[in-house]
């Protein structure tokens, strides 16, 4: 697929204002998200509690970044900005969060991780991402470094996954065209 042919949009929701945006694509992020909540969730996650209210809460406290990935206005994918430093116009760094629908895998899911890092440095400011990823979830590690992505740490037993220790392993990639911080 060409670099062309997807688009981000917002996906918003904020319940006490009564302002809602793109939410017909929900339905789809939700079942995204229950198809690969192993790789996004551990034993801790209250999404887990309950996936329906769990994910309205998470795309609300995460809006205004959570960002669709369309394609021809099909769903592919989503990427969430979270644990952002910064604010308003200064924002330093944030944890990226993404999944994609299988048939996106690939070619098309490096092109929009390359275009969604160039995004979040140029529109955004951002100068930081980083990503958290369980080691086995080699399809994110490949395209981590694909978009450039250093591995910073592993975190050994970190969490726990279905009740056993899980390590973690952090990624990160700085804006190149700001100073790197050392």
């Amino acid at each position: 697929m060409q670099k062309h042919l997807f688009k981000f949009e917002k996906l918003i929701i904020n319940r006490r204002k009564m302002y809602f945006h793109n939410l017909k694509y929900f339905p789809q992020i939700l079942n995204l998200y229950i198809k690969y909540m192993q790789y996004l969730e551990d034993d801790f996650s209250s999404i887990r509690e309950n996936i329906l209210t769990g994910l309205l809460d998470y795309i609300e406290y995460v809006s205004p970044h959570f960002y669709l990935v369309l394609c021809e206005n099909e769903l592919c994918g989503f990427f969430a900005l979270e644990n952002i430093i910064g604010k308003n116009q200064n924002l330093y760094s944030a944890y990226v969060v993404t999944c994609f629908e299988k048939k996106y895998w690939g070619t098309f899911t490096k092109l929009a991780g390359h275009s969604f890092l160039k995004f979040c440095f140029e529109e955004l400011g951002i100068r930081k991402l980083k990503a958290i990823i369980y080691p086995q979830n080699y399809r994110v590690r490949g395209i981590l470094k694909n978009c450039g992505f250093v591995k910073e740490a592993k975190l050994f037993g970190e969490t726990l996954k279905d009740g056993k220790p899980q390590d973690l392993e952090i990624y990160s990639v700085f804006n190149l065209k700001e100073k790197k911080c050392k």
